[in-house]
């Protein structure tokens, strides 16, 4: 089920994102990705892209005192055949273990050329 594909690629984007792997950050998504956050639409156009922004995304995490994320939550709310909306929370944490942030998010992956990705991110943060 697309349902299935949804999910399984939300769990490898964040075991990457976890890891620190751009390279793998980059393999769960399908391209042009498109974030909105904070009132803003960001467009990745190609993996390559990413791949040049990624060490920036690392130093910026770092900086907040990051250290890990967890998602709280996943659940498909819509599934078609090559597309599935997905809706999540996510909690960042410091290395002590502490919650500093928790958001609410709307994924959408699709499936493209046989590959599914992770290629819409809408988040908020939760007060």
């Amino acid at each position: 089920m697309s349902g299935d594909a949804g999910k399984t690629v939300a769990y490898a984007f964040m075991d990457a994102f976890n890891r620190g792997d751009i390279s793998a950050i980059a393999d769960t998504f399908n391209f042009p990705h498109i974030r909105l956050a904070e009132g803003k639409f960001a467009i990745i156009e190609t993996r390559e892209d990413f791949l040049q922004r990624g060490e920036g995304l690392k130093a910026a995490l770092e900086a907040e005192g990051w250290h890990h994320t967890e998602m709280a939550s996943l659940e498909v709310i819509h599934e078609g055949p090559d597309k599935v909306h997905l809706t999540l929370e996510n909690t960042r944490h410091r290395e002590d273990g502490s919650v500093y942030n928790h958001f609410k998010t709307l994924w959408i992956a699709t499936l493209q050329d046989g590959h599914w990705g992770i290629q819409f991110r809408s988040s908020y943060l939760v007060s």
